[in-house]
């Protein structure tokens, strides 16, 4: 009786498992081809920069339907074949998927030479052009980027598949008010190809473009794009490019794909990492008249991977952020993959034994100083070092990655030179950074060097009530110059952050 009961057991978990194997088989799934607007890098955001193919997959019910983003940055209609991409989409393709397309961004470039080589032969017609590839070595036939868009269409609907062909993105330029637009080119030429071939199009140019003017050229421009890339969008620019995809389908009267998106979608990117940043006064948010930079910085940190949070406090020492429980507030909130800054040094240098009890000992040394503040409250005071070493080491063992920074310059000048830290609190940051294991950032040279090539009179501006404290102009140019040495670190991530 038992050896029936397990049998039974047996055979009902295999026709279960067969059914779910079928229910997986039959799911729809929805495969993206393009260039880096539709997949930019390896699809994380890297330096800010998204394809719509990332967002796209949360404006669906995905337990109804997956979808795959295949596109590669660098490929046109062409290469895209050539490099073997196509194939294994093609081979996993099943009748009911879904193939959207979008190329044009690289077909415009030259069809043979050394670098890429990955033009197409502009319109839709069937001439074509024999080469020798200057940059495979390969002996080809180029075509049309209508012949090649043709293909992607008719070889997924041969598999079953439903191909759906956009217009390339417009790109950031700007034309007395207006968004040029590419349906005189690739654009036109993908709505002829689609319409031609039964296809679906959404002329994805038109309505990105439109959408653009309605906000202005000064709502679009690090917004939607960075001003240094007028071809790439940021994540804000691609969710309203997957948005208008979304819609396109929506106005696609006998799509069925439109059945599957999501009423109120909820759009999140990857939860962000955080940048913590503790010091005194130079470093500290301030108020309208003095600013310091990291109040700044976030302007020049991709805002939509990242966040900034400042936590440097006026008047505080590397010695009383740490006795305050300052640091422990920061520390606590902390989780492997951040960030931390590090300035001080200003206020170190204040008296060890007196109100305002913020002085640390000189150097790097172990020794120490046993006081009271005000009296009454015992402390034992550590050097700077000391002290820097504490954050540095704490916040690693928490798996954040720890840059330490010399302290701002004073306006302060001798001989035409601004005065340095280098044999003095600048040092002791850089060695601390390179005991315990953290990058660090010569902020003070490089600063310095800055307000010698502007000169007193331009740099005095940046000071409005004394020579230590910035206004907000003079706070911004440091953390325009931070951000600038974060991006020269090579082996620290932070730099794929910055805008």
């Amino acid at each position: 009786m038992k050896q029936k009961l397990v049998y039974a057991f047996v055979v009902l978990l295999g026709l279960f498992l067969g059914c779910q194997n079928q229910q997986n088989e039959d799911e729809i799934t929805i495969y993206t081809i393009g260039d880096s607007t539709v997949k930019n890098g390896q699809g994380d955001g890297a330096n800010g920069l998204w394809g719509w193919g990332d967002p796209l997959v949360q404006y669906f019910d995905t337990s109804k339907v997956s979808v795959e983003n295949h596109a590669l940055g660098g490929t046109s209609s062409r290469t895209y074949r050539d490099k073997g991409l196509w194939q294994p989409v093609l081979d996993k393709l099943k009748p009911g998927d879904y193939v959207l397309m979008q190329f044009g961004h690289n077909d415009a470039g030259p069809v043979n030479d050394t670098i890429r080589a990955r033009g197409t032969i502009k319109g839709t017609g069937e001439e074509t052009e024999e080469i020798d590839n200057m940059l495979t070595g390969k002996h080809e036939i180029v075509h049309s980027y209508g012949w090649y868009m043709r293909q992607y269409i008719r070889e997924a609907k041969e598999k079953g598949a439903i191909p759906i062909v956009m217009s390339p993105i417009p790109r950031n330029d700007w034309n007395d008010g207006q968004v040029p637009r590419n349906k005189d080119s690739y654009g036109g030429w993908a709505r002829k190809v689609a319409e031609e071939e039964g296809a679906f199009f959404i002329d994805l140019n038109e309505k990105m473009a439109s959408e653009m003017e309605k906000r202005g050229e000064e709502n679009v421009t690090d917004k939607l794009f960075f001003s240094r890339d007028h071809t790439h969008t940021s994540a804000k620019g691609a969710v309203l490019a997957a948005s208008l995809i979304a819609e396109g389908l929506k106005e696609l009267d006998k799509c069925k794909l439109k059945n599957y998106l999501l009423d109120d979608p909820k759009i999140k990117f990857p939860v962000k990492k955080k940048v913590f940043i503790i010091g005194d006064s130079t470093v500290a948010n301030g108020n309208d008249s003095i600013v310091g930079w990291g109040r700044e910085l976030w302007a020049f940190m991709d805002t939509s991977r990242i966040e900034v949070i400042n936590k440097a406090r006026g008047g505080r020492s590397s010695r009383t952020y740490y006795y305050e429980g300052l640091w422990d507030e920061v520390l606590q909130k902390m989780h492997a993959g951040d960030f931390l800054l590090i300035q001080f040094g200003h206020n170190d240098g204040g008296h060890i034994d007196q109100p305002k009890y913020r002085g640390s000992l000189k150097g790097m040394g172990d020794e120490t100083q046993d006081i009271l503040r005000n009296d009454t409250i015992p402390e034992t005071v550590h050097s700077y070092g000391w002290y820097m070493g504490k954050y540095i080491t704490q916040a690693k063992e928490k798996g954040v990655s720890v840059i330490v920074l010399s302290m701002i310059p004073r306006n302060i000048w001798d001989a035409g030179k601004v005065q340095r830290v280098d044999d003095s609190y600048g040092l002791w940051a850089k060695q601390s950074a390179e005991q315990n294991g953290a990058f660090f950032i010569d902020l003070n040279n490089v600063i310095a060097e800055k307000y010698e090539k502007m000169g007193p009179e331009k740099v005095k501006t940046f000071f409005p009530g004394d020579h230590t404290h910035t206004n907000a102009k003079g706070a911004e140019l440091n953390a325009k110059t931070l951000a600038e040495q974060i991006k020269a670190l090579r082996a620290c991530s932070l730099r794929r952050y910055l805008n």
